[in-house]
């Protein structure tokens, strides 16, 4: 009996591994049938650039979820860095015009945004989500604040070319977030805190008695959540030529979404970068397919918001939860 059950968990496991892909060749299919040129080589093109600022966002609060604890401060980094990268380049309002000096500058103010995440977090013991939020809030309250609501356009073709260049027919976007998946995926299989989130998210009690800095670990994880969020603010910076505070809105439901949907569980400890590049594809070939078929935009919110209720439920292991609140 017990051997019999066995199987049926091990079958059970490896059918909730493979889910996401078998859900995103499903999606590929269907939406195929109904509309032949969501197969076509140019609207291939379109996905894998609409998928390009959530596979770098996802970089980052993959391994917050990993660890247990949730990053809601997503929509207030980008949007902070987003003004700045903005406003460090040539455009309308100022005389600065640091061209690329701008990206590194970003992505630092992103990196700390993303530390002071960490440090509130672990320091005052106050929850991820409650810490976050406010951070996020902070974020969105600045970046108003610079502009005064108003727009920064921006007139620096080379910083534009971020988004808009193409090389060997792609563009731009896509190779700086594929490099942005190899150096995630590398900090997750390659070095000892890709190691130490994992045994974070799994049982932080026994990661502490292993030895595992569990607080210092949490604050560079931040950090290096922040770091992705502000490059991720520059490619949308440069992918919309302006920046102004609304240009975050939605990329947290987003990027939340893609990372559940692809198999990251919200307890922590089980998922990957890899999960989470195609969670975030069957949410971009969702949104695709469902403006191919003509469905309307409320329905669409719908849809996703099914979809992430759905996700959760199947990726859920239930063995580790004694009680659900």
């Amino acid at each position: 009996m017990q051997t019999s059950k066995a199987t049926s968990f091990s079958y059970l496991e490896h059918w909730r591994r493979w889910a996401p892909v078998l859900v995103l060749v499903a999606l590929c299919i269907l939406i195929g049938l109904f509309n032949p040129n969501f197969l076509s080589i140019g609207n291939f093109i379109r996905l894998l650039n609409s998928a390009a600022i959530p596979v770098v966002l996802c970089m980052g609060a993959t391994f917050i979820i990993l660890m247990g604890s949730i990053d809601l401060s997503v929509e207030g980094i980008v949007a902070l860095t987003a003004v700045i990268a903005s406003l460090l380049v040539a455009n309308d309002i100022t005389s600065y015009s640091l061209g690329l000096f701008a990206v590194p500058i970003a992505m630092a103010i992103g990196g700390a945004m993303g530390l002071l995440n960490g440090i509130v977090h672990v320091k005052l013991k106050t929850p991820s989500f409650m810490t976050t939020l406010g951070i996020g809030f902070a974020g969105l309250g600045i970046a108003t604040a610079i502009l005064g609501g108003l727009t920064v356009r921006i007139a620096d073709p080379t910083f534009r070319y971020l988004s808009l260049g193409r090389v060997f027919g792609v563009p731009m976007a896509v190779w700086i977030a594929t490099a942005a998946f190899l150096v995630a995926l590398t900090i997750q299989q390659r070095t000892r805190i890709g190691a130490w989130i994992y045994a974070i998210g799994t049982d932080e009690v026994t990661a502490r008695f292993a030895g595992i800095p569990v607080e210092k670990t949490r604050i560079l994880v931040f950090a290096l959540a922040g770091l992705f969020y502000g490059l991720g603010g520059v490619l949308a910076a440069a992918q919309f030529g302006q920046g102004h505070a609304l240009i975050s809105q939605g990329r947290l439901f987003t990027t939340v979404t893609a990372i559940v949907v692809g198999g990251t569980a919200l307890s922590g400890g089980v998922g990957s970068v890899v999960n989470s590049v195609i969670g975030v594809f069957i949410v971009v070939v969702l949104a695709n397919g469902m403006v191919l078929m003509g469905i309307e935009p409320y329905v669409q919110q719908g849809v996703q918001g099914i979809l992430i209720i759905a996700a959760v439920a199947l990726a859920l292991d239930r063995s580790r939860l004694a009680v659900v609140k």
